[in-house]
């Protein structure tokens, strides 16, 4: 229980016990965790979709498809204190700075943002912000009953591949430096954990159809090539890159829902 609430409590704003074993193994523990710890977003995310589709209509309250990107976006910031859009930014200062592995790491470490972060961090906002609309709202009129129910099957999925394509990260590549707060992740994790966390996520995806089993193998897909090449490129992973995988695996997994969502 340690470990699942080290990591819903270092992934997300959600506090439930202050004085947790914090270990190196402690944190290793965790990655097994991390798409548990997505369903618990999952939840919040149709919770809040639900509210806007079902409940405020029924006071004929209908909020503007703008409005409605919005609170999407700003829930899935504000519930991971935007760790992973740090780490993404970060992530793509350095590897996109055209320099070397020992001038990249330095540069990922910095805590000043540049010109290439800000700019793919902005790309990644209105990319979610925009799937985000699109799900819940059809040419600025509510999407179907079927439609909906794609939309909150996105919600749901959206942190749990995600999380799953991060413990895929943790376990698989190599961590970078010689120190840092990803490490011990990294370390004190096995590919037992990645095996569990993947068995939970194609569970998750299975039970919800077709779609949920394309998501998945999409963005493991495109979230492995793009671990890859930063491992390649820096000779392994950091916490940041971690972040990363987070934030442009939910992107993945909002945009073939909202492929899929124009065959309904």
């Amino acid at each position: 229980m340690n470990n699942f609430l080290l990591g819903l409590q270092f992934l997300t704003r959600i506090t439930i016990k202050k004085n947790l074993d914090w270990s190196e193994k402690a944190c290793g523990g965790s990655v097994k965790f991390f798409p548990l710890i997505g369903a618990i977003l999952g939840i919040i995310y149709v919770l809040v979709g639900y509210v806007i589709y079902y409940l405020l209509p029924s006071f004929n309250i209908y909020l503007s498809a703008h409005l409605i990107g919005f609170i999407l976006l700003f829930c899935n910031i504000f519930l991971t204190g935007a760790l992973h859009c740090d780490g993404f930014t970060d992530t793509m200062d350095g590897i996109l700075s055209g320099r070397k592995r020992e001038r990249i790491l330095e540069i990922m470490k910095d805590s000043r943002v540049g010109a290439h972060g800000a700019t793919c961090l902005i790309l990644v906002l209105i990319g979610k912000y925009s799937m985000f609309t699109d799900l819940m709202v059809n040419q600025n009129i509510y999407i179907t009953h079927t439609q909906f129910f794609n939309s909150l099957f996105a919600l749901f999925l959206m942190p749990i591949i995600a999380r799953c394509c991060m413990s895929i990260a943790v376990v698989l590549f190599p961590y970078a430096r010689k120190e840092g707060l990803g490490k011990a992740f990294h370390e004190y994790s096995s590919k037992k954990s990645m095996a569990f966390a993947l068995l939970f996520t194609f569970i998750i995806s299975l039970l919800l159809g077709t779609i949920g089993v394309i998501a998945l193998i999409f963005t493991i897909i495109v979230m492995y090539l793009f671990n890859r090449y930063v491992a390649n490129l820096i000779g392994g992973l950091t916490g940041d890159v971690y972040g990363a995988t987070a934030e442009i695996g939910e992107l993945v997994v909002l945009f073939v829902f909202v492929l899929a969502q124009s065959f309904i």
